[in-house]
Parts: C-alpha cells; sequence; structure tokens
C-alpha cells in the first residue's frame, strides 16, 4: 500500500507564491502515475498537474500552464508543486494521488492512493 502525505498549503495574497510537497511511503509498484488535484468548494475535483515517476514526463491543466511546476525527487519519494502567479480562482483543497503505472491520455482518471489534502487559500 501507499501513503501520501501533503503540506506545504496555506493563504496568501493574488500574485504570490506557494509550494505543496507529497510525500510517499509504502510500495505498490516501480513506478507511479502521480498527481495534484484540487477541488473548491461547490465544483468538481480538478486535476491540476501529473508526472510519470519514471522519466519525469509532466502534463498540466490549462488553467495553470505556465504559472504551476509539478516536480518531483526520486531519492526522496516527495513530490512537489510550485506554483505562482497566484489567483483567487486558485482556492481550493490541494491533494496528491498516485496510481501504479503509467500517465498517458485522462491521467487523472483512477487514482489508487490519495491524500487527505492541503488547503490553499488566495485573497484578492
Amino acid at each position: 500500500q501507499v501513503q501520501l502525505v501533503e503540506s506545504g498549503g496555506g493563504s496568501v495574497q493574488a500574485g504570490g507564491s506557494l509550494r505543496l510537497a507529497c510525500k510517499r511511503s509504502g510500495y505498490a509498484g516501480s513506478t507511479y502515475c502521480m498527481g495534484w488535484f484540487r477541488q473548491a468548494p461547490g465544483k468538481e475535483r480538478e486535476g491540476v498537474a501529473g508526472i510519470y515517476t519514471a522519466t519525469g514526463s509532466t502534463t498540466y491543466a490549462d488553467s495553470v500552464k505556465g504559472r504551476f511546476t509539478i516536480s518531483q525527487d526520486t531519492q526522496e519519494n516527495m513530490l512537489y508543486l510550485q506554483m505562482n502567479s497566484l489567483k483567487p480562482e486558485d482556492t481550493a483543497m490541494y491533494y496528491c494521488a498516485a496510481r501504479v503505472g503509467l500517465c498517458g491520455d485522462g491521467w487523472s482518471n483512477g487514482m489508487a492512493y490519495w491524500g487527505k489534502g492541503t488547503l490553499v487559500t488566495i485573497s484578492s
């Protein structure tokens, strides 16, 4: 089994930056599709950014392209989300998620493991 623990959320003003971190522990396979998701009150959960751990290949939602960067530290089993130029509409609970295998098209579907989330609040 895999456990995921997020950290790094908080409150910042619009235009600011935050860096989220996710620690992965346990084992379910040698490679993972991992990602960051967010859910704002009254809205559906959205896949923000994904990464295939074996190659570092990344994918982003259009709403965050050019502002957010997903990265990993494979030695420490850490996943990061650097968020710049934050907007009030980025306010949400952010979750780290993972599943064994490739990302590819539809990467945000079928995540098997989820963290409990970290809250990000952006004020205008």
